[in-house]
């Protein structure tokens, strides 16, 4: 009997334009992109900011673009952060249009199409610094990690003005590198040491219809780990220069180059790396309805979450070459967790969802987006977090240490600043994760208040939800139209935390059989499937649903071969994880146990933090009486007293100046 082939028919995103967020929670983020973030970055790009490591990202263009003289100076992939600068600007003109910040992208792009080569190659490393040297080093190089950006911003930029000239010149860059790599003969047949053209590629085609383009990103996902390793092979070559020391000895496990893909079965390596490989294979397993490779992105997926993610939703638990370790091996102090690494893993959350109509999927990307991605970013806008770890004493923060990668505060800029220029793009493109559909449905993911309007069954649908997630849980949902000729569907999505539910839809109960809702008798009954409830052939020219979500504060554990966290608990409430802070609870925070068999107390406070819910909950702490003498080691009992101890959300620590922070908690048996 001949297996029926599954048909993948993706969901779509609504364009970032058509959604206008206006949310009590998610407002102070996202207006921080255009108001701080985007003038903040430019001037350090530009150089223009004292005390802040020097970027020399633009003054790189314009040295190759003949309009300066010096050296190249910053990391090899250095263009980045102007690409992603460009990236955070067109999300942000698509929402709020401004001819100022336009004009000023106009002006940064003619740079960038002065800087490029006559052949299309558009790098300033290489341009400047290694002009020989082309092609020669993928594995550390970054060149076509670099092409990548720069192509996701020009085509975003493309959406959002419906100007070309970006577009052409990585038209330009495209067209070069699929002259340059692919099966054919006297090409090179290697692939990105740091993958993200892939996608980019994919992001390329689907705007020009280049099937070239599509091609080569597939190339490159096949190619790869197969027959004898690129990496190793390309150290042999007289023309090979290191770039990176610590990559002698290199593990191909790291670049994710050490199997083909389709036989790989656990997340490894390098995990920015990793999420940016995999969204692209998503994204490719939907274009050419590939069950193998979509069945291996949920093989890896399953691994990565259940095994080898923070409660936090961060990932790469090493300090050492920010990868992946092992099943279970998450650390608290000494971990990576790059804000970067999240937001990748949103990114193919996001995708997987699309493709599989699974909740499940951005149950892990909302994780990874209220906590690890926003922990990256001061309130202020102006410092950052590039590693993200869940406890904090900041006297071992040492340099030269094994915690010397941990930093007790948020920094101004860095060295190697990709995830700063990330956040800006993450935040000004939030509307991608909201909604799905596939014009005859609206997939609701996130519950963020915002307006929007959309085509559902033939008519424009207007949309307009005002939400309470994060304090209250109550959501409020609006729906508009003129005639009501078709009707449509509505999949509400059901968080995993959701302990139970009440759905209103025009003042009458909604009920799904076997579902965690508050059942009443007089309920309409509808289906929920992977975690989304559907609502189906609504008809109304007005429909209204107020969503009450039970989300209190609670106590969680981790599996017991998580070493680290044995005995402990985390606090979280709905999508948010809490810590403790030595400003609210003192110094030597690991001396702390949590009674969790008294419930916790919430409270709103207006005044903190931006607006916070804070959790108050009792425990005990050790005492340090018993060792007033300075003894290190001695056979005594220890002492308790009692302690009245206070959480914020973990995305807000270190906004209330330097000090001890901690998640897991020990538990008072």
């Amino acid at each position: 009997m001949t297996e029926r082939k599954l048909e993948i028919n993706p969901l779509n995103t609504i364009p970032i334009g058509q959604i206008h967020i206006r949310d009590r929670f998610w407002d102070r983020y996202i207006h921080l992109v255009k108001d701080v973030l985007i003038p903040y970055q430019w001037d350090i790009l530009n150089d223009r900011i004292e005390g802040v490591e020097t970027s020399h990202c633009i003054q790189n263009f314009k040295i190759a673009a003949g309009e300066a003289e010096g050296e190249f100076e910053g990391a090899v992939f250095q263009d980045t952060d102007a690409a992603k600068w460009l990236e955070a600007v067109a999300y942000t003109l698509e929402v709020w249009p401004d001819k100022d910040l336009e004009r000023l992208a106009d002006e940064t792009i003619q740079l960038l199409g002065k800087a490029q080569c006559e052949d299309g190659y558009l790098n300033t490393y290489f341009t400047i610094k290694a002009p020989s040297l082309r092609w020669t080093n993928l594995k550390e190089g970054h060149e076509l990690y670099t092409a990548g950006h720069m192509i996701e911003a020009a085509v975003a930029y493309y959406e959002a003005t419906g100007k070309k000239e970006f577009l052409h010149i990585m038209e330009r860059f495209a067209d070069l590198i699929c002259r340059v790599f692919g099966p054919g003969e006297g090409k090179c047949h290697g692939y990105p040491g740091h993958q993200e053209i892939e996608l980019a590629l994919i992001r390329l085609y689907r705007v020009t219809g280049r099937k070239d383009y599509l091609e080569l990103a597939k190339y490159f996902i096949d190619q790869r780990g197969t027959g004898e390793n690129y990496f190793l092979a390309e150290e042999k070559n007289s023309r090979y220069r290191q770039i990176f020391p610590e990559f002698a000895g290199y593990d191909t496990k790291y670049s994710q180059s050490h199997l083909p893909v389709r036989e790989q079965k656990t997340a490894e390596g390098h995990a920015v790396r990793a999420v940016y490989m995999y969204c692209a294979m998503a994204d490719l397993a939907g274009l050419y309805q590939d069950e193998e490779l979509l069945r291996v992105c949920e093989t890896i997926w399953k691994d990565m979450t259940e095994r080898r993610m923070y409660i936090t939703g961060s990932i790469g638990s090493s300090g050492i070459l920010e990868r992946f370790t092992t099943d279970y091996d998450l650390p608290n102090s000494g971990n990576y967790s790059e804000t970067c690494a999240s937001i990748g893993l949103a990114l193919f959350g996001k995708r997987m969802a699309q493709l599989t109509r699974d909740a499940s999927y951005m149950d892990v990307a909302e994780r990874a987006l209220y906590n690890t991605v926003l922990s990256g970013i001061a309130q202020d806008g102006k410092s950052f977090f590039y590693v993200n770890p869940l406890e904090v004493w900041p006297d071992n923060c040492m340099e030269r240490t094994s915690k010397e990668h941990v930093k007790p505060v948020r920094q101004t800029w860095f060295g190697v600043a990709c995830c700063p220029p990330n956040i800006a793009r993450t935040l000004a493109s939030m509307g991608q994760y909201m909604y799905f559909t596939d014009g005859k449905a609206l997939y609701v993911n996130l519950y963020i208040s915002n307006q929007t309007v959309l085509e559902l069954a033939g008519e424009k649908v207007s949309v307009e939800m005002d939400s309470d997630l994060t304090n209250s849980g109550r959501i409020e949902i609006r729906l508009g139209r003129d005639e009501g000729a078709e009707p449509y569907s509505l999949a509400l999505r059901i968080p995993n935390y959701v302990k139970d539910y009440k759905i209103l839809r025009d003042g009458e109960a909604v009920a799904a059989a076997g579902s965690r809702s508050v059942q009443n008798e007089e309920a309409q009954e509808v289906r929920i499937e992977k975690g989304y409830l559907y609502i189906e052939g609504i008809r109304e020219k007005e429909t209204e649903l107020v969503i009450e979500f039970h989300v209190p504060a609670e106590f969680v554990r981790a599996n017991p071969r998580v070493r680290e966290d044995s005995g402990k608990v985390a606090l979280v409430k709905g999508p948010l994880v809490y810590c403790l802070e030595e400003t609210d609870n003192g110094s030597n925070l690991p001396a702390v146990f949590a009674d969790t068999d008294q419930e916790p107390v919430e409270r709103y406070e207006e005044g903190l933090l931006g607006g916070v819910t804070v959790i108050s909950f009792k425990g005990k702490r050790l005492t340090e009486d018993a060792w007033k003498d300075g003894a290190l080691y001695a056979g005594r009992k220890n002492r308790f007293e009692d302690a009245e101890l206070r959480a914020v959300p973990y995305h807000c620590w270190n906004n209330r100046g330097a000090g001890e922070m901690l998640v897991w908690m020990k538990e008072l048996l």
